[in-house]
């Protein structure tokens, strides 16, 4: 028999961060769709990453998005589709497909920057400056440990 204590995961951060993650999340679509906006969360951080570097490599996007090939696939078809996104094959490596924005993805941006840039300083404003900062180094901490033990 496994003689370890049972795990309280309220008394846990990584529980309150996964959490807060969803609820965050949840919080995103409700504005979305109260703004009239046909937008996932994730669509939405592959637009603002297209914006910083239009045109970019399918695959990278998986990477700095973090989700894998198959689910990247699905969500650009599914951005092609609501004519948010072009993919394009490479000039120069017919294997490598680019992500553009088309010119209705960009009026979806304009559109959602503000909603964003209004929700997260709401949802932080209970919170001092110092707070803030402690929360971004200790969750940063954590990230670190995180990375060091997958290695």
């Amino acid at each position: 028999m496994n003689d370890t204590k049972a795990i309280d995961l309220n008394a846990h951060a990584l529980s309150w961060v996964g959490k807060i993650h969803y609820d965050f999340g949840f919080l995103v679509q409700k504005a979305f769709s109260e703004n009239g906006l046909d937008l996932s969360k994730e669509q939405w951080s592959v637009l603002k990453r297209l914006k910083v570097n239009d045109g970019q490599p399918q695959n990278d996007l998986a990477f700095i998005t973090h989700r894998d090939k198959t689910s990247m696939t699905r969500l650009i078809n599914t951005m092609e589709s609501k004519d948010l996104v072009v993919r394009k094959s490479d000039e120069n490596d017919r294997r490598v497909n680019r992500i553009f924005l088309t010119d209705y993805g960009k009026e979806i941006i304009e559109k959602v920057t503000p909603i964003m840039y209004n929700l997260i300083p709401a949802v932080q404003e209970s919170l001092s400056n110092e707070e803030i900062e402690n929360l971004i180094t200790t969750l940063k901490k954590i990230k670190s440990k995180i990375e060091e033990i997958a290695e």
